[in-house]
């Protein structure tokens, strides 16, 4: 249902009547002290009984109970805002009101509850152990202090390597800090010296340490103080230069058999040689003014721990073909595996110029030779160790007239001023296997 309406109104001093309306003369209103002395005499319930209050008693005592009822809500005597029932007041006023006073344990100092909030923790008065664990308890304001000089698990730079130690460690380390200064072992004279360093100074500064001669690559096994080596070198001098020639015929010796192991390696092994004669025009020219000059080929193998071959070509002509053709012979030279092979060489070489003329605009037309080598021709026996390519006698076997310089012109067989000699050697199946 909804709230009654009030039991009198007023408006301008003229009230009415709540059931019917009528205005009524408040000067004709009369207190009714028995029926107030009824109501009164009723009997409730403290109307904080639903929050736990057992109280009850009459209308007329409430006022009494609940100036001391522990559930009627009060405001905080220290004026700071809170309002709280009475049971819970205490507690508020003794530890959480910010207005109520507070003095420091420690320093004695008296502060609001609300900055004693701020100065707890931070009093200089209060005792506290030292962070760093060391067992020490002093007053806050002497911590700092500690900390920086007296406090035995600090942590301080090592004065010659700077690294960080803990303080009472820092003795030891100074026994392994490769930056801690110590005398030369051999007691040389030179000021303190890294530990690190040490090594270093006794194999290049110390003058007192034991050092092999410079020229020992060369042989020499002379080992002297530091300071002693220079009246070494100066009496040594003829022996260490004999040494060293010797070191340096040695060394030549290992280059040759190094450069004929690489020719060897690079030399073509399946039968087949394309020489490339670049700078023709030039090599021409150089050909027609010194009679039979020859040019030769890189070498060449027949197979695989085959026969070792070469060409040399006379740019100018040779014998029949001087000053008219170009000619071309191949001979056999000194192989590494000649004691393996049967003699005289008799497999059938192919000679061809190449035409270099673009096979997409026609045919090239190679001139090509074939012969088989005569078994009496000297060159074509087991050569003896000491033949090589420009000695007279090894002149190969081939054609002085391979082909003319007028037939050269007609065709590209010199392109890019370069011309391509072509040989080939054909190995029967049985000297494979």
């Amino acid at each position: 249902p909804s709230d009654p309406e009030p039991s009198v109104s007023c408006s301008e001093g003229v009230f009415k009547c709540p059931e019917d309306q009528l205005p009524l003369d408040y000067a004709k209103i009369y207190p009714d002290p028995d029926l107030e002395a009824q109501v009164l005499s009723l009997a409730i319930r403290c109307i904080h009984s639903e929050e736990g209050c057992r109280w009850s008693g009459l209308i007329k005592h409430l006022q009494a109970h609940l100036g001391t009822c522990g559930f009627n809500v009060i405001p905080c005597p220290n004026r700071c805002s809170a309002k709280l029932s009475r049971r819970d007041l205490p507690e508020h006023v003794q530890h959480g009101c910010p207005k109520r006073r507070v003095k420091c344990e420690f320093c004695a100092s008296d502060f609001t509850g609300e900055a004693f909030e701020g100065h707890q923790g931070t009093c200089p008065q209060e005792s506290v152990y030292c962070e760093n664990k060391c067992g020490a308890r002093m007053m806050r304001r002497l911590l700092s202090q500690h900390a920086l000089a007296e406090c035995p698990k600090r942590t301080q730079p090592c004065t010659y390597c700077s690294k960080e130690f803990v303080f009472d460690t820092i003795q030891n380390h100074q026994y392994q800090c490769p930056r801690y200064p110590v005398p030369c072992p051999n007691q040389c004279g030179t000021p303190s010296i890294a530990r690190e360093d040490v090594p270093t100074h006794l194999k290049e500064s110390c003058n007192t340490a034991m050092l092999l001669c410079p020229f020992k690559e060369a042989g020499c096994k002379h080992r002297c103080p530091k300071l002693a080596m220079g009246r070494h070198l100066e009496e040594s001098t003829k022996t260490h230069l004999g040494m060293v020639c010797a070191l340096v015929s040695r060394q030549r010796q290992e280059i040759l058999e190094l450069r004929r192991d690489m020719e060897e390696l690079s030399v073509s092994s399946n039968g087949t040689l394309i020489w490339k004669i670049a700078d023709y025009a030039r090599k021409m020219q150089e050909s027609k003014a010194r009679s039979n000059y020859e040019f030769f080929s890189p070498p060449f193998y027949t197979h695989k721990y085959g026969y070792k071959l070469q060409v040399s070509a006379f740019l100018n002509g040779n014998g029949s073909g001087e000053s008219s053709h170009l000619s071309v012979y191949i001979r056999v030279l000194p192989g590494e595996y000649d004691n393996l092979l049967e003699w005289p060489f008799s497999y059938r070489v192919t000679f061809s110029l190449l035409d270099q003329s673009d096979p997409s605009l026609s045919k090239p037309q190679h001139i090509t030779e074939t012969f088989h080598p005569d078994p009496n021709w000297k060159n074509f026996q087991k050569p003896g160790p000491s033949r090589c390519s420009l000695e007279e006698s090894a002149l190969g076997f081939g054609y002085p007239k391979f082909i003319s310089h007028e037939d050269i012109r007609k065709r590209n067989y010199v392109r890019d001023n370069a011309i391509f000699i072509k040989a080939s050697v054909e190995i029967p199946q049985k000297i494979l296997a």
